[in-house]
């Protein structure tokens, strides 16, 4: 699995597009949309798919402009689970996650693809 693309609002992922917020779970399962309790705020409620997974580490795209933030905390909750995370804004982000997927199978990520 390669993310091709980023660019506002758009993520080509394996020749496929796709325009809304999406999670990849480490088995390559694709959820989209993928839809947050309170916008831009990203919650361990929001990831439960994700951490239920049980990946290594966890890409967080934060957006274009980085508007998405984790809640206060989460990054502590999911390290206590042996979860590491990366933090950046979505393009950024979609290079990282092509890294270490390269490197790393148990790799998971959650994607906000406009602001």
């Amino acid at each position: 699995m390669i993310i091709e693309s980023y660019s506002f609002g758009q993520m080509i992922i394996d020749g496929r597009e796709y325009g809304k917020d999406l999670m990849i779970l480490p088995d390559g399962e694709i959820v989209c949309p993928w839809w947050r309790k309170t916008g831009h705020e990203l919650i361990l409620a929001d990831i439960e798919v994700i951490v239920t997974a049980r990946p290594s580490i966890l890409v967080i795209g934060t957006g274009s402009s980085g508007l998405m933030r984790p809640a206060t905390g989460l990054s502590t909750i999911l390290k206590a689970k042996g979860i590491r995370t990366v933090i950046l804004p979505t393009k950024q982000a979609a290079n990282e996650y092509n890294s270490l997927k390269a490197k790393e199978s148990k790799v998971a990520a959650c994607f906000h693809l406009t602001c």
